[in-house]
């Protein structure tokens, strides 16, 4: 097969399932793991997918949405480590809210063994994992709202929701963050039902892989400066986390497991 039906067949690949991996072209096309690498560089440099640790995805376009299963198959180890530090942030008692996203939901798969928590949510996917019948430990909110592609609730009716609500801490997933367009998603509605979960907490966490880092949607659901933590992973780069840092956000790198 030559270069260019290959790289038709992943551009083709990108655009369906929203994102793919280099171990998975590799069983597909039956070529090496650094000839895909090279094919993904060459469709990358010619703006037709984005290149990720791992694999590609779409191109960027700040209204584009990818879904949630396309986004929970990028960079899932760095979401669970993600996920197990900022678990740790969170004491028994406590009041949460968690966004909608893949790597809010990670982390709620870690929060199941914290006790006696109270939960707000605007995700359909984070209800269902933490609500049981059974469990009169825990409370679970689901706000209403209209759906998103990331499977979010948002609009006017979980904006109204959230107005009444007063939490310790809010676990926000966010699309993108840069240092101009501070924390953004390419859903409108999600951005405002997003600015309607940060009034709601005293303290604001944001969970990100170093993937989102230079990425802009387009809307910006607030400025860095309202970021007290954001939580991500080891390949972050220094001049990210330095420019992090200044902008006096503490910032905790997960730590790869042992």
């Amino acid at each position: 097969m030559l270069a260019r039906q290959r790289q038709e067949l992943i551009a083709q690949a990108v655009q369906e399932h929203g994102g793919v991996r280099v171990s998975e072209l590799v069983a597909d096309l039956g070529v090496s793991d650094m000839t895909i690498r090279r094919d993904i560089e060459a469709l990358a440099h010619k703006g037709l997918v984005r290149k990720v640790h791992g694999g590609a995805t779409q191109a960027d376009r700040s209204a584009d949405e990818p879904g949630f299963t396309a986004k929970s198959e990028m960079n899932p180890v760095q979401k669970s480590e993600i996920a197990r530090t900022t678990a740790s942030l969170i004491s028994p008692g406590s009041s949460v809210a968690v966004s909608a996203g893949t790597t809010a939901y990670a982390v709620a798969q870690e929060l199941r063994p914290i006790k006696r928590l109270t939960v707000v949510t605007n995700s359909p996917r984070v209800a269902e994992l933490l609500y049981d019948p059974e469990d009169h430990d825990r409370l679970v909110v689901l706000t209403g709202g209209v759906r998103t592609p990331s499977d979010a609730l948002a609009g006017p009716v979980a904006n109204q929701m959230l107005a009444d609500v007063h939490v310790d801490t809010l676990i926000l997933g966010v699309h993108g963050i840069d240092l101009e367009a501070g924390l953004t998603t390419p859903n409108l509605q999600e951005a405002q039902t997003n600015r309607a979960l940060i009034k709601s907490a005293k303290r604001i966490v944001v969970v990100a892989d170093h993937s989102k880092w230079g990425i802009i949607g387009l809307s910006t659901i607030a400025t860095l400066d309202k970021v007290d933590t954001l939580v991500t992973d080891a390949e972050l780069d220094e001049r990210a986390r330095r420019e992090i840092s200044k902008n006096g956000i503490n910032l905790i790198v997960a730590q790869r497991s042992s």
